[in-house]
């Protein structure tokens, strides 16, 4: 990975395609490394056809390690994806407001700081758009 990179990680939902290249814009332009942003869909399908478009990665065996990676073979893909969340930071309650996002054909954009998370750990500083407020 990059190292003159920024390292908060920030999350943005997005309603399209067009939207979500945009965004990939500007993390870029932020100094965020393409290995470092990822886009995620409900449907599985969807978010290889993104990650494409956007030459985005996919939040996999480097970010959520060998145990999880293997356990998404087994879950629901609600499950799976809120645990893609989870292993770049993402608190579990945002994860599952992210996800329900997702369930209405929303995309999620991440840009990682590149610290690995595991079990209940999470990025209290991620920065959400639009805001989520409690």
């Amino acid at each position: 990975m990059a190292t003159n990179v920024t390292n908060a990680t920030k999350v943005h939902t997005v309603s399209t395609m067009q939207e979500a290249k945009e965004q990939i814009h500007s993390f870029i332009a932020q100094g965020y490394a393409k290995d470092q942003l990822f886009v995620l869909a409900h449907d599985k399908d969807r978010t290889e056809r993104l990650a494409e478009a956007t030459d985005t990665e996919r939040i996999g065996l480097e970010e959520e390690g060998v145990m999880a990676t293997v356990a998404n073979l087994f879950r629901s893909r609600g499950k799976e994806l809120r645990a893609k969340m989870q292993s770049v930071g993402i608190r579990a309650s945002e994860a599952e407001r992210l996800e329900k996002e997702l369930d209405l054909g929303r995309i999620v954009v991440i840009a990682w700081g590149g610290k690995p998370y595991v079990n209940d750990d999470y990025d209290p500083l991620i920065s959400y758009y639009p805001p989520f407020l409690i």
